[in-house]
């Protein structure tokens, strides 16, 4: 990592345009006391709830970067950067969060953000991020498990929301026959509907499905 956190490096793709998402005031200012310390980051905005912060997003185009908590009070980071991905797909995003758990990473990761890091992380570590994320690359926290334990996008196969359904009661331990009362459906079709779940995860048996979609956080 860089030391001298003014001096952007050799091969940054230009200013970093951020909006601070963060439902804790002494958090958001304490970013942006980090943050200034760099020539090649300017914070455009910054706000406390998802609401306002898609309201700022539509009302400054010129935001090229989100560094958003996981916790917020109208809904998850996670949810939130799936929607800004989805309607500004050019914005990058970062989750920085108190959590550590490779769930709420792999999460993040899947919904389209380019980064983690932890809020315990230094200056240096948060900058470095912004820089990795704005080069096209992907970064994660020192403090979280190494990265070749991360999932990264388009690790985790695409399930229909039955298939979703499914799987959630699998990994509660229930039976096919328990399944298929409790969905309406019969117990050849939850069989079926099992075997594609095998499939997909390229999977020899359930405990391996079970193990597979924790990872990609999807149970």
């Amino acid at each position: 990592m860089d030391k001298n956190l003014n001096i952007p490096p050799s091969g940054v793709r230009g200013l970093a345009k951020i909006l601070l998402l963060d439902d804790h005031f002494m958090v958001l200012e304490g970013l942006k006391s980090i943050l200034t310390q760099s020539a090649d980051i300017e914070i455009i905005a910054t706000a406390v709830n998802a609401f306002d912060a898609h309201v700022l997003l539509k009302k400054h185009p010129e935001i090229n970067l989100v560094l958003t908590d996981i916790n917020l009070p109208d809904v998850s980071g996670i949810e939130f950067c799936a929607k800004v991905k989805k309607e500004f797909p050019h914005i990058q995003v970062i989750g920085i969060s108190t959590f550590k758990q490779r769930s709420y990473v792999s999460q993040m990761m899947q919904n389209g953000a380019s980064g983690y890091v932890v809020k315990s992380a230094n200056a240096e570590e948060i900058i470095f991020a912004i820089r990795e994320v704005l080069n096209g690359k992907f970064y994660f926290s020192s403090e979280i498990n190494t990265a070749e334990n991360i999932i990264l996008p388009d690790s985790a196969p695409a399930l229909t929301r039955r298939e979703k359904e499914i799987l959630s009661l699998i990994a509660q331990g229930l039976t096919n026959n328990d399944i298929a009362e409790k969905l309406f459906l019969s117990p050849y079709t939850v069989d079926t509907h099992r075997k594609n779940l095998l499939f997909k995860f390229e999977v020899a048996n359930t405990a391996q499905l079970i193990k597979k979609a924790t990872e990609v956080g999807l149970v």
